[in-house]
């Protein structure tokens, strides 16, 4: 087994990159919550869902997680009265992307939570590190 303090930093530094693409894919979420299609009757946005997955990291002996992928949602689409519109269908309804800003919002707020605990525990390990070496150095 490799030094516990590296392996603290590695799976930290994979939890850093899950959580800043976990908030990229949240971020096109709410910014298109309301993107409809071009034309009548198409589709609009569709939501986009993130999966992670553990994966054994043998140098270090530790699971790390990873992005296993990113994918559609495929929950149905709301529907909005908008006569006007260019999406509109025949009856004046237009499809609305499936994106729910509540959850998104508390997605975003899980992600972040998580990101900084992840930035806490590499400072940490910078902080023990370095009384470490001034420890060393007496």
């Amino acid at each position: 087994m490799s030094d516990p303090l590296l392996a603290a930093q590695k799976a930290a530094s994979n939890g850093l990159f899950a959580q800043s693409t976990r908030m990229r894919v949240l971020s096109e979420n709410i910014a298109n919550a309301e993107t409809t299609g071009k034309t009548a009757g198409s589709d609009p946005y569709q939501r986009k869902t993130l999966n992670f997955q553990s994966v054994s990291d043998e140098e270090n002996g530790i699971d790390v997680v990873q992005i296993d992928e990113i994918g559609r949602d495929d929950a149905p689409f709301r529907t909005e009265y908008m006569p006007g519109h260019p999406a509109a269908d025949a009856k004046g309804y237009v499809k609305m992307p499936n994106v729910d800003m509540m959850t998104e919002l508390a997605d975003m707020r899980e992600a972040s939570r998580s990101y900084t605990a992840n930035t806490q525990v590499i400072k940490q390990v910078r902080e023990i590190v370095s009384m470490t070496i001034d420890l060393l150095r007496s």
